[in-house]
């Protein structure tokens, strides 16, 4: 440990190193310039500077995903704070380890309304798992361990710092922190015992996976587990590189507009073992496919935080533990009084028939015109198994929640909270951090334009990633719901949207427009010769989108 006298900036940049940081994601500000002179002397921690706060957030909430370890952001006060709310937001819903810096005022000047003044644990405080404001530079080696503890433990997810500007300039002494150890607690062999002997006595168990502390390990032991005895696998919404979708066992994915088939096995199970997933509204349908109470049905709860289990869902075998401790003491448990299952199969089987597009037509009975079905097949065809597919929310994402077969995590970047904008900044992300994969932002016209300026993001730092935009000209999720409650009465959801082709241009890219399906792989083909930011433009009908039944239904604002 060390104690020598130091700068508060420095002192937390000291810290961010000390627990293996390696990037932090921001917009300057002028309340924590302390911390950026700070980082100019650190070459162990590589700064993105990015174009709006939402995109800082959104950027670290996907490193988080990806790396399992905290992203970090720093913002100012205000509009920069308030502006990265929403990844806060999504990070706590979706179980992200992620910690926010916010610069703030000076303490002398607390509570007159000064300039960009909020009070930030008390704005943050219903979105985080721990907000807090740090007043002692002193104190900073204490509150950065404690943040990096709080992100990862139990169910994972975002805190919020406040470092007043004055503070991170005061030249204080104090000892450094080590890195905190992570907590992987396993599950007991008694509790393990009992869920071998329910699925003993089961006749058609089905597993839902995915979402708070799931690893790549976890996916590994949590494969083979399921594989051997035959139990079909289903993935939480968006979670769909819980296990690769190459598995013999996967079932698909359950969220809006999920496979009949997959649904009604599991209103017909008799035991749901459910493995890090919340059973949040979208994976279950509103709560009516799994019900809070789910009589007829046994349900073995897993998840890393005791205060999830019990929370909504009446568990009758709650178990907590670490994602990848259960998984392998899962997959190592022998028991030979268990008969393998053959639904695991049959349901996989399920799903490759309805992750397969076909022939689709217009109403009226003509050809669609660019049909996206084929176009994700072409994808498949064309790019690496571990591509990293990174969407926000929209009727557009359907399309590959359905089509695209994801190999087993990190794969998806996609928002469980339905948060429109976050597919461009997410792929920023991946491909800084996986330069040596393929990237693809999936987004619609509404969807990218909330966030389009992290094009900058990807070309001031020569990120490689492709750019599927979905133009159908409206906020399509939108615009279906009003069509079917407000016949005829079509307000506020129709778009008048930029030359996407010559906006990707400016940014350095190469781009091309797509109508249709016929165009869209050789186009595919032009995009991948090339590298740095490429676009294809997809222009689609809104009123073929609205009625296709492939598409997936996002509730709100989507």
């Amino acid at each position: 440990m060390t104690q020598t006298i130091r700068s508060g900036g420095r002192i937390l940049v000291d810290q961010l190193v000390a627990q293996g940081c390696d990037r932090v994601f921001t917009v300057p500000g002028e309340s924590f310039l302390a911390v950026l002179d700070a980082l100019h002397d650190t070459p162990a921690i590589h700064t993105v500077v990015c174009r709006q706060e939402g995109g800082v957030a959104y950027m670290a909430d996907a490193d988080g995903k990806l790396t399992g370890r905290p992203g970090v952001a720093f913002v100012t006060r205000g509009p920069g704070a308030t502006n990265a709310s929403a990844g806060v937001h999504v990070a706590m819903q979706d179980s992200t380890p992620m910690i926010v810096f916010v610069g703030d005022l000076d303490r002398a000047d607390r509570d007159r309304e000064g300039f960009q003044e909020i009070d930030m644990a008390a704005f943050f405080a219903p979105v985080a798992k721990w907000a807090a404001r740090i007043d002692d530079a002193r104190r900073l080696p204490e509150y950065v361990a404690r943040a990096y503890r709080v992100a990862t433990a139990g169910r994972p997810g975002p805190v919020v710092l406040a470092i007043p500007e004055d503070m991170l300039r005061d030249e204080v002494e104090t000892i450094d922190r080590p890195p905190i150890a992570p907590i992987a607690q396993p599950a007991c062999a008694g509790a393990m015992g009992a869920m071998i002997d329910l699925l003993k006595d089961a006749t058609n168990p089905v597993a839902i996976i995915g979402g708070a502390d799931w690893s790549p390990a976890a996916a590994h032991y949590f494969a083979s587990f399921a594989h051997r005895h035959g139990i079909p696998v289903a993935a939480a919404f968006r979670r769909q590189d819980a296990i690769a979708n190459s598995c013999a066992v996967y079932a698909g994915n359950l969220g809006y507009g999920p496979n009949p088939k997959l649904q009604q096995r599991i209103r017909e199970a008799d035991l749901l073992l459910v493995v890090g997933a919340r059973l949040g509204e979208a994976t279950t349908d509103g709560y009516k496919l799994v019900t809070p109470d789910h009589p007829g049905q046994l349900l073995v709860h897993v998840h890393p935080d005791p205060n999830e289990l019990g929370r909504v869902y009446r568990a009758d075998l709650p178990i907590c533990a670490d994602m990848a401790e259960f998984s392998e003491m899962a997959a190592d448990w022998r028991d030979p009084d268990i008969v393998r299952f053959s639904a695991g199969e049959e349901a996989h089987t399920e799903w490759l028939d309805w992750s397969d597009p076909k022939p689709r037509a217009n109403p009226d009975g003509s050809a669609v015109k660019l049909d996206l079905g084929p176009c994700v097949a072409a994808m498949r065809d064309a790019l690496p198994a571990d591509t990293i597919i990174c969407n926000g929310a929209g009727n557009f994402s359907g399309w590959w929640h359905r089509y695209w077969r994801y190999a087993a995590m990190p794969c998806q970047l996609a928002p469980t909270s339905g948060s429109m904008g976050y597919g461009l900044p997410a792929a920023v992300a991946a491909a800084l951090r996986f330069p040596d994969r393929t990237v693809v932002c999936v987004a619609g016209d509404g969807d990218f334009l909330m966030n389009g300026q992290e094009l900058a993001t990807a070309a001031q730092y020569g990120a490689d990633l492709l750019v599927i935009l979905v133009d159908n000209g409206a906020y399509g999720t939108i615009r279906m719901h009003q069509e079917r409650d407000y016949p005829d009465r079509i307000s506020a959801t129709a778009l008048a949207n930029p030359d996407f082709v010559r906006l990707a241009e400016a940014f350095g890219g190469w781009a091309e427009r797509i109508e249709t399906t016929a165009d869209f792989a050789p186009a595919l083909g032009r995009a991948m010769e090339c590298t740095g930011i490429r676009l294809l433009h997809c222009v689609t009908d809104v009123e073929v989108i609205s009625n296709a039944s492939t598409i997936s239904t996002l509730h709100g604002k989507g």
